[in-house]
């Protein structure tokens, strides 16, 4: 048996090196991507936690707004069914509350954050209750000026029976599909009809002027006259035997504007009585309400829903 010695020269040493060098490096870059795709570096750790602050607080700014859209949609409900019923006003419509259309490009940027999903949705929700509040606000500014003319409101409102409750007056037909008595079919009557005996007096219904017929009057309504209360209501006084006012004229509630007669296409002395708001024909039983006691009202609402034939 013998030993050699093995003499290393430089270049054993440098290929030894070079290869240590290149796996330490290859361990070292595989080891950086590791802790990369694993482990957060203190800055991205303070990040992240700027991140998750930023998106709690979206998501408690999307609470509140919540809570707005609540308050304000409160706050609509009382406008429309509480403030414009008394003061006897439309509601503002729904799609002119609700009926904002931001422009696409407002929000393109907002998409490319990382947050955007949430960033648009609260600024969308913003310019919404933006513009609700804008409608909310105009609408009570017409509401305080609603307030201030309710005197005259309530003036002007029919809220009396055009004939005097007494002995020989009768609610003889109401309003709603009744059996013509001419052509003997099912027709809309647009009013009501008292029948009471010729000069039987016919008085306001509410304070207004008296204005020109017109589109709401026709030959078949014989002598009538037409008040215009204002606040968007008109009354109708047909069939009468002689007129007591003039066009232009200024009457009061309860005012004596005519007399009862059976002019135009009627069948008997009777008074055609009808309400119009806003250009459409209503209910006038509605419109009792000064000069009625419950009872007398319900009576009076039963018999103008009993299905018969009107008089004119």
């Amino acid at each position: 048996m013998a030993f050699k010695k093995i003499e290393r020269t430089w270049r054993h040493w440098a290929r030894y090196t070079s290869l240590f060098l290149v796996v330490s490096l290859l361990f070292g870059v595989g080891l950086f991507f590791i802790m990369n795709a694993f482990v957060d570096s203190p800055g991205e750790k303070e990040l992240q936690r700027e991140v998750d602050e930023m998106a709690l607080q979206y998501e408690q700014l999307e609470d509140r707004l919540a809570e707005m859209d609540a308050m304000m949609e409160a706050l609509e409900t009382r406008d429309g069914e509480v403030y414009r019923l008394v003061l006897e006003s439309e509601p503002v419509p729904t799609d002119v509350r609700r009926a904002y259309a931001s422009p696409k490009e407002k929000y393109a940027r907002i998409r490319g954050l990382s947050n955007g999903v949430l960033v648009e949705r609260a600024a969308r929700k913003v310019d919404e209750l933006s513009k609700r509040l804008y409608v909310q606000s105009k609408s009570l500014d017409e509401v305080v000026t609603l307030a201030k003319n309710k005197s005259q409101l309530l003036d002007a409102i029919p809220a009396i029976r055009p004939v005097a409750a007494k002995r020989g007056v009768q609610l003889a037909s109401g309003y709603g599909y009744r059996v013509h008595p001419i052509y003997k079919v099912r027709k809309m009557h647009t009013g009501i009809d008292f029948t009471a005996k010729t000069g039987t007096p016919i008085y306001a219904a509410g304070n207004g002027s008296v204005v020109s017929p017109g589109k709401m009057g026709g030959s078949g309504y014989g002598l009538h006259v037409v008040i215009s209360h204002g606040f968007g209501y008109h009354t109708l006084y047909a069939h009468m035997s002689r007129s007591a006012v003039r066009p232009g004229q200024r009457v009061k509630r309860g005012d004596l504007i005519g007399y009862i007669g059976s002019s135009g296409r009627s069948t008997a002395p009777h008074l055609h009585y009808e309400v119009i708001k806003n250009g459409r024909k209503v209910n006038p039983i509605h419109f009792f309400f000064n000069d009625l006691t419950p009872t007398e009202y319900a009576a009076m609402v039963d018999a103008a829903n009993r299905t018969n034939q009107s008089f004119d």
